[in-house]
């Protein structure tokens, strides 16, 4: 049998889709909040109301995700770009640990990336909201911060589990997680800034170099995802036992790394690489 190093089973291009599109979802992420809710933004003087903005901004940032998702580079990766997605989906028993290490080190430095085009690209404009940082709003305590975080991370994992368990929803998941994500952020931003993912509040943290409160965006979400596990799992009783799939939207033409798959897929070894089929004589 032969023997590869174990730098041969990394799967090099899932990992730079998913730095590729964690990058992207910085980047349109910070544009959005500074161009919508930052003082004097053009969007101010059209819509005065706070609410509807960050309901603009909302929808503006959480589709990024979802376009990622639907594009070549998602279709290969399975669209994680959130260390909390890409723990919940390895604690369900769908990725190889190094593949889990692989995806976070990309989400991390993707973020990283993101931020500091966005802060390079907009300058002053971005300062104005302090370069998109995500901080406890004011009045609000650190522990109420901390379990919003954790229950909205929750909340869209779990969704997330459960359009991927079913064969009619999991094609829908990239629309659902847009509109979910755009009204977590829409209630939830003036009270903790709706992170739901360490890695976008990593990335303006690392380039404006404040990281006052922001362990709390690190912790929260993981433990949110790993409640969402357990709560997933319990629901094998009413008849809902596996997510089909470790991707957003599963593209049975594209290679599949994740272990346990369900849905559709192309032939595929235990290290991800294809199998082409042999032909009989």
């Amino acid at each position: 049998m032969q023997k590869h190093c174990w730098w041969q089973r990394l799967h090099w291009p899932e990992y730079g889709s998913e730095l590729l599109g964690t990058a992207f979802l910085v980047f349109i992420a910070l544009s959005a909040v500074t161009f919508n809710l930052g003082p004097g933004s053009p969007l101010a003087v059209v819509l005065p109301n706070s609410s509807t903005r960050r309901l603009m901004t909302g929808l503006m940032l959480a589709a990024s995700g979802p376009s990622v998702s639907i594009s070549p580079l998602g279709k290969l990766s399975g669209t994680h770009l959130n260390p909390a997605v890409s723990l919940a989906f390895w604690l369900q028993g769908k990725m190889h640990p190094h593949d889990l290490a692989g995806y976070l080190a990309s989400q991390f430095v993707g973020a990283a990336l993101g931020a500091g085009l966005a802060v390079l690209v907009w300058r002053e404009w971005a300062a104005r909201v302090q370069n998109g940082v995500t901080a406890p709003g004011v009045g609000y305590p650190l522990w109420s911060v901390f379990l919003l975080e954790m229950g909205l991370t929750c909340l869209l994992v779990l969704t997330m589990f459960l359009f991927l368990s079913s064969h009619r929803l999991m094609h829908w998941t990239p629309l659902m997680t847009w509109i979910l994500v755009a009204l977590l952020y829409w209630l939830a931003a003036p009270i903790s800034g709706s992170s739901l993912n360490p890695a976008r509040s990593f990335g303006p943290a690392l380039v404006s170099w404040f990281w006052r409160d922001q362990w709390v965006y690190v912790v929260a979400s993981p433990i949110g995802a790993l409640l969402a596990v357990v709560l997933f799992r319990s629901l094998g009783r009413v008849g809902i036992h596996d997510v089909l799939t470790a991707k957003l939207f599963h593209a049975p033409r594209y290679r599949c790394i994740f272990k346990h798959i369900k849905a559709p897929q192309i032939n595929t070894d235990q290290d991800g690489k294809l199998i082409t089929p042999r032909k009989r004589n």
